[in-house]
């Protein structure tokens, strides 16, 4: 099947395989999407790849990457000792006595974590990427033909757990293509995201371009696309229901966020007019939602040939499982440390800054299944990295990143230590300050159900 795929995606057959990297490296200018700009006025050094067939591809367009990347060269480095907007400790002892503020604008820039990181983990190879599709799936296809076979009771809740982790692993690949982290060919990256995001029923391009949304405009108050703070005034014209939505909701939210995005915001993942997309992206979201309303007609006709308790069983709530999993995680990557991470607003923002505030997560066993996906920090900022380098390419920027990156805790074989985290930032971490251009998140009293602070 992998090499159906890639040969109808106009790929060539497999390459040699080279024990050392071909001489003669090619130098590609990354530029931020602006044909006017200059390197110079983007204060963005060149990157050299080690992978000469990549002479021809003009592969920054096809990832997902900020439109444009501020820089933070001669930002003001003021307020650390001061109390922001809730936050009463803004972080340890740096060396000489000073106060480590995560708010303040870091020493560093884009460029000089890019050259941190080795080249060859810029490199896709489509091969390998394939190979981990094909696993997932036979892995899928192999727990639902046992469980079918077995069709014992004891056998159905671990079936569940098993296929719904799998479900979502098969969204991280599906997620890699929309980056464009999984090939350099953009057909090939669309027909394998439409396959596996719409086989668990993800409109593929309408959450491309949402996610792509989000990346670029991540740690902005008002601009980000999932996970935003709550403001101040929008929590006082809640109702008491938050307490109860806040606990327990937000790890079922994913199906709603397609339907309706997040709560303030209008449109739907599904309608070619929503404001989440320009007029240029119309077909794009009419085809995702054509494969979308396919698969969701299969499983209709298919409660018809197995019945509906059956496909619950082998479906339904692997299904949701796989929300779950997707909800845990992705909140897990922008909440939940025990210090507090700012949000900025207006000028303060920038591309570098806000992806700063994104966290790593140790998974355990669950790290292989689920592609390495903990290693967040380093995938907001470069996003074109595949998923199987990124490991690499974090241990390589932590010297860069110094204080701004977060050491994950250490997770067992499996990662129960998480809920901890989860439990305790849903009862503490609810809105930020209508004011300030540097905010952290406060605990609502009046919600004290489920928001006792620590």
């Amino acid at each position: 099947m992998a090499s159906w795929v890639l040969l109808e995606c106009g790929l060539k057959p497999l390459p040699h395989i080279f024990l050392k990297p071909r001489t003669g490296l090619t130098s590609h200018k990354l530029r931020a999407l602006h044909p006017n700009k200059t390197m110079t006025d983007l204060n963005l050094s060149p990157i050299r790849l080690s992978c000469s067939h990549f002479r021809k591809r003009d592969w920054g367009l096809n990832v997902s990457v900020p439109l444009r990347v501020p820089t933070i060269d001669g930002e003001e480095k003021e307020g650390r000792n001061e109390k922001i907007n809730g936050a009463s400790e803004i972080g340890e002892e740096q060396g000489g006595g000073a106060e480590f503020d995560p708010g303040a604008p870091p020493p560093f820039n884009l460029a000089d974590i890019r050259a941190a990181i080795p080249k060859h983990c810029w490199v896709k190879d489509p091969w390998r990427s394939m190979s981990y599709v094909v696993r997932d799936v036979a892995v899928v296809f192999g727990l639902a033909a046992a469980a079918a076979y077995l069709n014992n009771w004891v056998v159905w809740p671990l079936y569940w757990v098993a296929q719904g982790t799998m479900f979502w692993a098969l969204f991280v690949l599906g997620h890699d293509c929309g980056h464009g982290s999984f090939s350099n060919n953009p057909k090939l990256n669309s027909v394998v995201g439409h396959f596996l995001h719409s086989s668990i029923l993800v409109p593929y391009h309408g959450w491309r371009i949402s996610h792509r949304t989000h990346h670029q405009n991540h740690g902005h108050v008002e601009n980000d696309e999932s996970w935003h703070p709550v403001s101040c005034f929008s929590l006082l014209n809640m109702s008491l229901g938050l307490c109860v939505s806040h606990c327990h909701f937000p790890m079922l939210a994913y199906p709603f966020y397609l339907w309706g995005r997040s709560p303030g915001k209008s449109g739907s993942h599904f309608d070619p007019n929503s404001n989440l997309f320009v007029p240029s992206e119309k077909n794009d979201i009419i085809t995702s939602t054509a494969c979308w309303t396919a698969m969701a007609a299969l499983l209709v006709g298919l409660s018809f040939v197995i019945g509906p308790l059956q496909l619950l069983k082998l479906y339904g709530i692997p299904y949701w499982i796989f929300v779950m999993w997707l909800d845990f995680v992705t909140y897990l990557h922008h909440h939940g440390h025990e210090e507090k991470l700012p949000w900025y607003r207006g000028k303060v923002w920038s591309y570098l800054r806000g992806g700063l505030t994104t966290l790593d997560r140790d998974y355990g066993w669950i790290n292989n299944i689920h592609h390495d996906i903990g290693t967040h920090v380093i995938h907001h900022l470069f996003p074109q990295i595949p998923h199987y380098h990124l490991i690499e390419a974090t241990e390589a920027a932590k010297p860069v990143l110094g204080k701004y990156y977060r050491e994950p805790e250490k997770s067992g074989p499996l990662p129960f230590h998480l809920i901890g985290s989860l439990i305790r930032s849903l009862r503490i971490d609810h809105y930020v300050s209508d004011t300030g251009d540097v905010v952290y998140y406060q605990t609502d009293p009046q919600l004290s159900g489920c928001a006792k602070s620590d």
